[in-house]
């Protein structure tokens, strides 16, 4: 297994900072037996060991899947343009497909010490234990079965994709689909803790707030149209709140009270245990503010008959 190849594929529309960053940093991984395939809209100048692979203006999933179809790797490493892996990203992926039911793997994407301090707030509020199981996608911790490894640190067998492919329509979602189609064939799924790339987080609040909600979104849309992995309970807490805060006043107030009061208590407690005093208050507003927002598209993509890309 440590001389399998592995091909890294990443979508990007441009090349910026990000992608030049993400770039470099795979260069210099701990792994000898790799390919990189950058996947911009148009063509740019010549990477030393690199290929570039010009798409058009095309969704991530159909990128990925052009990226697919031009790799040499009997593995393939999928990460965001703006997200760059840890030095032993690779080799430590790789020691846990020795167990041949180990179809994909997938780890936490940590926010980089040079991100802002409103990305460091936006990263910290992700990883709050408040954000039920999407918050181990924000930080290390222990190796976990899973069925929803999110794309922008996901790592694959060749084999799988003579099989499936990536969602060309939904995104964001692509991810959750992919992982669908898994669980349909039986392949067994990890998040390995110690698979860790670094990605930038949107800065608090407008940009981080318009991720949460197309987040909502889209998971609220798939909970009716694919609930196998999509229709469950702490997905749909948000949007209960969200009505809560709308009709509770009116059916008891000394009940609305409490719960206003628990819940400020509690998510005021989920950033204080985050350890960054400095931006404590930022982040207790930034919990709040996201609960409020994906609740609230939740709704609306549950509500819809279609979403558009």
């Amino acid at each position: 297994m440590k001389s399998s190849s592995v091909s890294i594929i990443v979508p990007c529309k441009k090349f910026d900072e990000y992608v030049d960053e993400c770039v470099k940093e795979c260069k210099k991984l701990d792994y000898k037996n790799f390919e990189i395939i950058l996947l911009p809209d148009v063509k740019i100048k010549k990477i030393n060991k690199v290929r570039i692979i010009p798409t058009g203006n095309v969704s991530p999933g159909k990128k990925r899947n052009i990226g697919v179809k031009h790799s040499k790797g009997e593995f393939y490493a999928f990460i965001d343009s703006d997200a760059y892996p840890k030095k032993n990203w690779l080799k430590n992926a790789i020691k846990y497909f020795s167990k041949p039911e180990v179809v994909a793997l997938g780890g936490p994407g940590v926010t980089p010490e040079n991100d802002s301090n409103m990305q460091k707030a936006g990263g910290l509020v992700m990883s709050s234990f408040l954000m039920a199981g999407m918050s181990t996608r924000y930080k290390t911790g222990k190796i976990n079965d899973s069925d929803d490894i999110h794309s922008c640190n996901f790592i694959a067998r060749k084999s799988l994709f003579k099989k499936i492919k990536w969602n060309e329509k939904y995104w964001p979602g692509e991810d959750t689909l992919l992982c669908l189609d898994i669980k349909k064939l039986g392949g067994k799924m990890l998040e390995a803790q110690d698979v860790v790339v670094y990605h930038h987080r949107r800065p608090l609040f407008r940009k981080h707030l318009a991720q949460v909600s197309k987040f909502g979104l889209h998971r609220g849309f798939f909970a009716k149209k694919f609930p196998e992995t999509s229709f469950r309970l702490t997905y749909f807490i948000p949007s209960f709140f969200v009505l809560f805060l709308l009709l509770g006043w009116v059916i008891n107030r000394y009940v609305y009270i409490s719960v206003i009061a628990f819940y400020l208590t509690l998510t005021l407690l989920s950033a204080f245990l985050l350890g960054n005093l400095k931006l404590l208050f930022l982040v207790w507003f930034g919990i709040i503010k996201t609960h409020i927002s994906y609740g609230v598209f939740f709704l609306i993509g549950f509500l819809r008959k279609e979403l558009k890309r």
